[in-house]
């Protein structure tokens, strides 16, 4: 007899993993697949990291790590919080993940009760909301477009508070949309928090690096409300080392001690080799996430000027992460032969079919209207990819 709970049951399949592998298995078939469906950097984990990881292996560092994390890792990741964001977070106040998406895990099944609510713009990256339901806690969704470049406003904010409202999650730069928060919008947004002393705020800042319009901001650096701000962050994005899964939260102490308590009888600590390259990442000189958001940028603007010329897509200009999120709507109902393009859904199985490259729902992230695709990719890859939607487009009537 199969039964499986009630609470796995509600939770939703990643969507971009999903296409991932579908990608993925049509590649095995032979299918020459260009793969935007996932938000990973196309580079390598830098050799200087990699180099660390081999002496931890050679040193013996294999044994069980500390839960929170090893003490020169939590050091490390204070001293950036400090030099690089002006946050003040001792090590005690760090946690050590299995990525920051155990990080955000951990922070949401720690702090939401059964019926909290909890404050989601929308796009929204793909597991905040299924999280959410794991803790049992009420996403409200905040719905963006693209005229106000995927931002919400502090009157959207105030009005959407509630004696429930437990939680904010703010993205920036977002995933899936790319958008960045100046220090006056977040301001504005925190000035609004902090009159409603009970509202947590999770600032997921994994996309700090990518960041095309200058030194990164974090809602975090406002004294009003900083003994509420909970930082989710690691070196996935920053430096190559998706797969090493090293993420980190950094809040309150008791916050810590508690998401401590849970990743004790979850997964213990992380990785014990990837934390010392993590600790050597972080405590670089920054030269390679610089490298890549050079890359990246060249990429974005390559990739913009291509979608102006294909109809129905219609983009803003990202400032930050390594995606775009454009509204195509105009291409519902449209058809090729008999196939009808409904929805976003309909749209990325008809892009991956005809044209071979893969790309995500908007429905995924709470728009429907819209789709997202990565630029982490080749730029030989990238205009390849572009010409295909072009073509595969220009055959809808």
């Amino acid at each position: 007899m199969e039964k499986i709970s009630q609470r796995i049951s509600q939770l939703a399949v990643s969507q971009t993993l999903a296409m991932s592998q579908r990608c993925k298995d049509l590649q095995k078939q032979g299918a020459s697949v260009i793969d935007l469906s996932v938000g990973e950097p196309d580079f390598n984990t830098p050799e200087f990291v990699k180099e660390a990881a081999k002496l931890a292996i050679d040193n013996n560092i294999s044994f069980y790590s500390p839960v929170p994390g090893f003490s020169d890792l939590l050091e490390a990741i204070s001293a950036k919080l400090k030099r690089e964001n002006g946050l003040n977070f001792s090590p005690a106040q760090i946690v050590v993940s299995n990525g920051a998406k155990q990080s955000l895990a951990n922070v949401l099944l720690t702090i939401i009760e059964k019926g909290d609510e909890v404050i989601v713009p929308a796009p929204y990256w793909v597991s905040y909301v299924e999280l959410i339901k794991l803790a049992e806690g009420k996403s409200v969704v905040l719905q963006t477009s693209l005229d106000s470049d995927f931002k919400i406003t502090p009157k959207q904010l105030e009005e959407a508070i509630t004696p429930n409202t437990r939680m904010l999650i703010l993205c920036s730069p977002s995933n899936p949309t790319g958008s960045v928060y100046s220090k006056g919008e977040l301001e504005a947004l925190a000035n609004v928090l902090e009159k409603y002393p009970n509202v947590f705020i999770m600032s997921d800042e994994i996309y700090e690096y990518i960041n095309f319009v200058g030194k990164h901001e974090s809602i975090g650096q406002f004294s009003s409300i900083a003994d509420r701000v909970i930082v989710i962050n690691g070196v996935s994005k920053g430096y190559a080392m998706t797969g090493w899964r090293i993420g980190y939260c950094a809040g309150p102490l008791w916050l810590a001690k508690a998401c401590n308590k849970l990743q004790g009888q979850m997964t213990t600590g992380a990785n014990s080799i990837a934390q010392k390259a993590a600790t050597v990442a972080i405590n670089s000189d920054g030269s390679y996430p610089k490298m890549m958001c050079q890359a990246f940028e060249k990429r974005r603007d390559l990739v913009f000027d291509r979608l102006k010329q294909i109809p129905g897509f219609n983009a803003n200009l990202p400032h930050g992460a390594f995606y775009f999120f454009p509204e195509v709507k105009e291409l519902f109902g449209k058809m090729n032969g008999e196939e009808v393009i409904s929805n976003s859904s309909d749209l990325a199985m008809y892009i991956l079919n005809e044209a071979n490259v893969a790309i995500v729902p908007g429905s995924a992230f709470g728009a429907s209207d819209y789709v997202r695709f990565s630029y982490a990719a080749s730029e030989a890859q990238l205009i390849e990819a572009m010409y295909r939607i072009e073509t595969a487009i220009k055959k809808l009537k």
